[in-house]
This record gives structure tokens, C-alpha cells and sequence, in this order.
């Protein structure tokens, strides 16, 4: 019998602030209309793969991309604000031209000022991806609704890889990982899966935590 326990990390739909390559964090930006019909074109493949719960981070364009597996899957959306992105301090609602410009030191370390630490994401979306795998029957599946910093950020703790060096390329909009647990043990079983031909990821990033 298949004991192992999978997360699906799913990367919300794509905003107006992506397409315009601003960094979010803890804005509350909403999907646009490509988001929106990305959300709904991943949410059938997603829903034929029967998950037990679904869980989103508490921002809107997590939880507006949830609605739609919800619906399909006839599930209940869980919120948990540990899966929300990294909260990108005087960054937020800058594009990537005008942080390289006003804040070349930092972009070079991707560390925005009064932004939240890498380590501290890392703990608790990592926290965030055990304490729903623990809660799961085994062999059964979640969908996690959560960002591009948190959900890479998240799994480099869990695999004990490098958090500030990103080692694990990026996630397209409404792309997904998949973890496996199996008493406590983690690997990744898939990654940046449901990328469409005309939806290309975003540009890779040296470090760890960009703009998602």
C-alpha cells in the first residue's frame, strides 16, 4: 500500500504586478484576467488528481486561484497565513528595473530593506508543509496554494538544501511542485509541472527569494 503523503504547491495565477515584474510580498494583489483563466485551466488537472483538503495562503490571488479547484473538487478552502509570500518590505510595489536602480547593494544579496529575513520564510513555510502532512492519512494528497518564495524557499528547508542560492529553478504562474513524506522523510517528486507552451516561467533569479 502507498503510505506516502504528497503536497501539490501550487504558484497563484499571474496579477498585473507579474506581468509588470513588481515585487508583491504582502501586497494584496488581485489575479487578472490571464491569472484568472490560468487558475481555471490548471484547476482540471489538479482536481482529477482527488485531493483531500486544499489549503491557501491568506492573500487574494492565492486564495481567488484556490476558488477555483475548490469548486471543481467540491472542497472547502483552508486558509493558513504561513503560506503567504515573503513580505518584501520598501520593494513592494517597485519593479525589478527600479530596486536594481535605488537599491543596488541589496539586489545584489536580494535582501529588501525591512523586508522578511529568507531564514524566516523558510521556517515557517516549512513548518506550514509539515503541519499539513501530518495531518493527512497516508497515501492521501493536500493542494497548498502558495507563492514563489515561500513554496521554494519552503521545500530547500525541508531537502536541506541551500536557501540562499537558488539550486531549485523557478515557478511559472499556476505551475506546481509535488513533495512526498514518508515517515518524516521528504523528496521532491515533481517539479514546476502544468507550465503551458505560451506561459513561460520567469526569468531565473541568482538567489533564492525574488519576486513572486
Amino acid at each position: 500500500m502507498d503510505d506516502v503523503k504528497r503536497l501539490v504547491l501550487w504558484r497563484h495565477g499571474q496579477t498585473a504586478w507579474n506581468a509588470e515584474r513588481r515585487f508583491q510580498g504582502h501586497a494584496d494583489i488581485s489575479l487578472d484576467a490571464t491569472g484568472r483563466e490560468q487558475a481555471r485551466s490548471a484547476a482540471r488537472y489538479l482536481a482529477a488528481m482527488h485531493p483531500a483538503a486544499i489549503f491557501s495562503s491568506d492573500l487574494a490571488r492565492a486564495a481567488q486561484t484556490a476558488e477555483y479547484l475548490s469548486r471543481l473538487a467540491r472542497l472547502p478552502v483552508q486558509t493558513d497565513k504561513d503560506l503567504r509570500e515573503r513580505g518584501g518590505g520598501a520593494w513592494e510595489g517597485l519593479t525589478d528595473t527600479e530596486i536594481r536602480a535605488r537599491y543596488p547593494a541589496e539586489y545584489g544579496t536580494w535582501n529588501p530593506p525591512d523586508g522578511e529575513p529568507v531564514e524566516a520564510v523558510a521556517d515557517r513555510a516549512s513548518a506550514a508543509f509539515g503541519r499539513i502532512a501530518a495531518s493527512l492519512d497516508g497515501g492521501s494528497l493536500a493542494v497548498l496554494v502558495s507563492h514563489g518564495a515561500a513554496i521554494s524557499l519552503g521545500i530547500s528547508r525541508l531537502l536541506g538544501l541551500p536557501e540562499r542560492i537558488r539550486v531549485i529553478g523557478p515557478l511559472a504562474n499556476c505551475g506546481w511542485s509535488v513533495l512526498g513524506c514518508r515517515a518524516g522523510s521528504w523528496r521532491l517528486l515533481e517539479h514546476n509541472v502544468g507550465t503551458l507552451p505560451d506561459l513561460a516561467p520567469e526569468p531565473v533569479e541568482v538567489l533564492a527569494a525574488g519576486p513572486s
